[in-house]
């Protein structure tokens, strides 16, 4: 029954060629980090970034273009940066807040003005980025920089921006003529396409002279990954729903209201957005300790698979995750929305006692889910300390490519149905159910 539903794709020309797109896109994007920009010796920086650093987790998520600092090196993140600093400013700058209430041509100008937020962070993390390469050396003492400069800098600079406005792009017309969310697919199709490696890698590492991995290690490990993967299935579809009831209003001859909904709340309402800032907070020391000596004692210190590296990665997830929530979801304004509609909660008084329950269920909700990130995240150093086995699929990454996958089918799943055809799992399978329910938003009745 999948099979055949799967293979209902193929049969509907719009979703066809919106899918032939979307894999035309990435593919573009998939030889653009082999581009390198121009007076980078790459095989040296190679061996810089595997050395371990902040620049490792820009690699991570540029689908390895640092290694090859090409001129997508930078990859997304400037884009994500710029609308998470869109999404606070929205709620302290009363402007930005009002243009947000505006409707679809208030989102329109947060949209632009998130696009130049976007090439400004990239062409400062260039001209940053830049100048830090040229202090960078392998242990053979070889730099990564052949003719460093002015010249360099700027030519860096404009390449590694030019670079991102392109994904940017890309990402855009992907989320618009394509299937799924450009931005979450470019992410996507950097983790997966480095998934290979990483499992030659673990093998490698089994069949290693000497290698102690005994077989059942393996199948433990593989046993783990798909149980954990399932667990990510489940908790990402997971929402709380509390009740809504819409009171019975005429309006002229027609009677409107009185029927009831739910208002859905995730249990992991900020994604994988706590890992990623966990990771970074945890990873400064580490760079910075090659400007200053005498951060090495801390670096040394917070070094990952240390009992204090993951205390703080935990509590810095557990704090991300509350901060985010707060951030992206405002009880009062949901409060005033269902009041507005004529919605209530069953037992709770319209207004700030709504407010006020609404927000003591998500600060519930989110201590779950906050537990749920910590426990995925750290899951490969446990791996690593127990098993004696290098694990390469760390816990940020299958959050990210499991969750794109579920809104991705979802979307694709929803042009099935719509056009009565069977989703992917048939006529009597269950309906497949992204992540980005409208946990902000409130039905209006």
């Amino acid at each position: 029954m999948a099979a055949s539903g799967a293979f209902n794709i193929f049969k509907i020309p719009e979703l066809r060629k919106r899918l032939l797109f979307s894999l035309g896109m990435l593919a573009v994007y998939r030889l653009g980090i082999y581009v390198t920009t121009p007076g980078v010796d790459r095989f040296v920086m190679k061996r810089v970034v595997q050395s371990g650093n902040l620049l490792g987790l820009l690699n991570f998520f540029s689908g390895g273009a640092f290694e090859q600092l090409s001129i997508f090196a930078l990859g997304i993140m400037p884009y994500v940066s710029a609308s998470i600093i869109l999404q606070l400013l929205t709620v302290v700058v009363p402007a930005l807040e009002k243009m947000n209430k505006e409707g679809e041509i208030g989102r329109r100008k947060i949209t632009q003005y998130t696009r130049y937020g976007t090439i400004v962070l990239s062409a400062l993390q260039g001209y940053g980025i830049a100048t830090y390469l040229e202090s960078l050396r392998d242990q053979g003492g070889l730099s990564v920089v052949a003719d460093p400069g002015w010249s360099f800098r700027l030519i860096t600079m404009l390449s590694l921006a030019a670079g991102t406005a392109f994904i940017m792009w890309m990402g855009e017309q992907i989320t618009e003529r394509g299937v799924g969310n450009g931005i979450s697919l470019v992410i996507f199709a950097g983790i997966v396409a480095r998934a290979p490696a990483a499992a030659y890698n673990t093998w490698l590492t089994f069949r290693a002279p000497g290698s102690n991995v005994e077989p059942i290690g393996m199948l433990i490990l593989a046993a783990i990954m798909v149980v954990v993967i399932g667990l990510i299935v489940f908790v990402e579809r997971g929402q709380r729903r509390i009740p809504v009831q819409y009171a019975k209003r005429v309006v002229g001859r027609k009677l409107y209201g009185g029927q009831s909904t739910h208002l859905p709340l995730k249990v992991n309402t900020s994604g994988v957005i706590p890992p990623i800032f966990a990771s970074s907070m945890l990873l400064i020391p580490a760079t910075l300790a090659g400007w200053f000596p005498f951060l090495d004692r801390v670096n040394s210190a917070i070094q990952p698979g240390s009992w204090i590296y993951n205390v703080m990665y935990v509590v810095l997830i557990v704090f991300f995750a509350y901060f985010y929530t707060a951030v992206t979801f405002n009880p009062v304004d949901v409060a005033d929305n269902l009041k507005k509609y004529g919605g209530y909660i069953p037992g709770i008084r319209p207004g700030k006692k709504t407010a006020d329950y609404i927000d003591h269920v998500l600060s519930r909700i989110t201590f779950g889910g906050a537990i749920y990130l910590s426990a995925i995240c750290v899951l490969p150093t446990i791996i690593t300390n127990e098993f004696n086995v290098q694990f390469y699929f760390g816990g940020t990454s299958l959050l990210i490519v499991v969750g794109v996958a579920l809104d991705t089918v979802q979307q694709i799943e929803g042009h099935l149905i719509t056009r009565h055809y069977e989703g992917f799992t048939g006529p009597r399978g269950p309906r497949i159910r992204g992540r980005r329910l409208a946990t902000g938003q409130v039905a209006n009745a």
